[in-house]
């Protein structure tokens, strides 16, 4: 029988066994007694087993039963309803943690996963060939600016280097920077970056809101080349719906409202669990924390992130489930939270080259302005890919020198 694997983290002041049992019966068949409706036909069929206990370090996995799954309707917003439903109610545990999940192929099958991907977003940058990291960048205040603003800010950014821009968080469609303004305008821009340079560079505009289809539609309309979704806020099935029905557009997954849900460390969702619901729900790029920026992120919690939803080949994190993806893309991961050029020799040690590197104050922070710190992040970028040391490579490099001097 396939089954979906849950891992948790379990305090209570129950044997482990009982507590596990416990999580088990909630999540499936059970309740909080015997009820005269159930059948041993539905609990052989339907009920959730408890798999492999760790005592030393209070860890326990939970099989669930793949007919438990309605994915075609439901899709990962009932997914959550199993593996992270009532059982953080549960009275009888004082703490309790999903950490991890692995899916079967049948179950992971039924997915269309990113539409674009790493290779995807790559083909549109045009990094096939040498591979490096993209660099990005967030329209910096994250909202007060009207929409002719915005796109000289991205024109500036996008002239010094950056392959990559987007919407912060909070800006959707405020009367001040109404959306189709700003995509019209900010596009306009672009379009003159690529008539100068040759390069085609994404805008991600942000589009979270209570009816995603229909503003996606008005953002596509005005000139749309990339989507941003806050996933947690609008709901995964917000986002599944959005990679199904639009296909021709990349799609960033920004994390905002995360930390209330993994930041505990014995209470609530592990990160990794969430971002591999995104690549299973279509995110092309998502947030993963910078290890190194302002942003709370353990190095190896982050390490293990990257490489569940992206195409590492490095040994995986001590106790992580399986995983086989069976064929879905590899999500662009995007390292972001106080993230300037000093930085990037680190980030890419730690995660290679498939990562989008995406600073908002350290690039709109340069003491030239935004147009020289997009070109200090690429030229660390291109110092780190040459082997070369950042204050070697600043010497006759400006704007680079500049940054250097700014962030210690």
């Amino acid at each position: 029988m396939e089954e979906v694997i849950a891992k948790y983290l379990v305090h209570s002041g129950l044997p482990l066994e009982e507590a596990a049992k416990r999580i088990a019966e909630e999540e499936s068949t059970g309740t909080w007694t015997h009820v005269s409706t159930t059948t041993k036909s539905i609990e052989k069929k339907y009920s959730a087993r408890v798999g492999d206990i760790d005592r030393d370090r209070h860890i326990v996995e939970i099989a669930y039963p793949y007919a438990d799954f309605d994915l075609k309707t439901g899709g990962i917003p009932q997914v959550l309803s199993i593996i992270a439903g009532n059982l953080f109610g549960l009275g009888t545990l004082e703490g309790v943690r999903l950490l991890d999940v692995a899916f079967p192929k049948d179950f992971v099958q039924q997915f269309d996963g990113p539409n674009f991907g790493i290779d995807g977003i790559r083909k549109i940058i045009g990094t096939t060939k040498d591979k490096r990291p993209h660099i990005g960048t967030i329209i910096k205040p994250k909202i007060g600016l009207s929409p002719k603003q915005t796109a000289e800010v991205a024109f500036e950014a996008a002239m010094g280097g950056i392959d990559f821009i987007k919407d912060d968080e909070t800006l959707v469609d405020q009367s001040f920077c109404a959306m189709e303004k700003r995509v019209r305008a900010v596009i306009e821009k672009l379009d003159e970056v690529k008539d100068e340079t040759g390069r085609t560079v994404l805008y991600a505009c942000n589009i979270t809101s209570t009816n995603i289809v229909k503003t996606a539609e008005r953002a596509l309309k005005a000139g749309a080349n990339c989507f941003m979704i806050d996933a947690l806020t609008c709901g995964f099935g917000s986002l599944q719906t959005l990679s199904e029905k639009f296909k021709k557009v990349p799609i960033h997954v920004h994390r905002t409202m995360h930390a209330a849900i993994d930041r505990s460390k014995d209470f609530g969702i592990d990160f990794l669990v969430l971002a591999k619901l995104v690549r299973l729900a279509g995110g092309d790029q998502l947030h993963i924390g910078s290890v190194v920026g302002k942003m709370e992120g353990d190095k190896e919690d982050v390490l293990a992130i990257e490489r569940a939803i992206g195409q590492s080949v490095i040994k995986r994190h001590v106790g992580m489930l399986g995983d086989n993806w069976h064929g879905i893309k590899p999500v662009f991961a995007v390292c972001s939270g106080g993230v300037h050029p000093r930085m990037v020799p680190e980030l890419m040690k730690l995660l290679g080259k498939d990562i989008v590197i995406q600073a908002g104050g350290g690039i709109h922070g340069h003491p030239f302005g935004t147009r020289a710190g997009a070109k200090a992040m690429r030229q660390a970028v291109d110092a780190t890919m040459k082997g070369i040391p950042l204050h070697d490579y600043a010497q006759d490099h400006v704007e680079l020198a500049k940054a250097l001097e700014r962030w210690h």
